[in-house]
């Protein structure tokens, strides 16, 4: 009887966790979809690391949060900012000079060798790493934004639920069909 009970306490809380992990990775896919991949909640972004120029800082497939600034904002040497290229890819790196005659920042990967070829102008920067990283998580988010990812990330789940529910049904039919059989006639 306490086996069964554990048994029901471990399938409850996976339930529980399964439940919740649903809910958050589709509020995150549906932000990211709706706002075409630049989600914004409450002036934060959550950003995936898709490479490994700012290791061991943050690892790639981390997640990260940045917040937004204004391009009125001024950085200073150290600062991690998140910025987009002339080419128009989103780039972590961190502050190693500041040009403050041109208002211009040369950044440089961590794990990098060099700085970047280009300088960044306030416009490009979308905003300041907030020091706040999950580790492989981006992987999870960074698939969830192409329409496959996000199927299979809806669908895993589903199958789960309808194993669990045809496992819960036969159980409890069981239960039923063993109450019948002991029933006095």
């Amino acid at each position: 009887m306490k086996a069964k009970r554990v048994v029901r306490a471990i399938g409850n809380s996976m339930m529980t966790f399964l439940m919740i992990a649903l809910v958050v990775t589709l509020f995150f896919v549906l932000i990211m979809k709706a706002s075409g991949g630049q989600a914004s909640i409450f002036g934060y972004q959550v950003k995936t690391v898709l490479s490994g120029s700012m290791e061991p800082l943050f690892q790639t497939g981390s997640i990260i949060t940045i917040k937004e600034t204004d391009t009125d904002h001024t950085f200073k040497k150290d600062d991690v900012i998140t910025f987009t290229t002339g080419e128009n890819i989103v780039v972590t790196h961190r502050i190693i000079d500041v040009k403050e005659a041109d208002q211009l920042y040369i950044t440089k990967g961590d794990a990098n060798d060099a700085p970047d070829m280009e300088a960044v102008s306030p416009a490009q920067i979308i905003g300041a790493y907030t020091g706040f990283t999950i580790p492989y998580i981006g992987y999870i988010l960074h698939a969830a934004n192409t329409n496959e990812g996000a199927a299979l990330i809806l669908v895993i789940p589903g199958i789960c639920f309808l194993l669990y529910s045809i496992f819960t049904i036969r159980n409890a039919l069981q239960s039923i069909n063993q109450k019948e059989a002991t029933k006095p006639l």
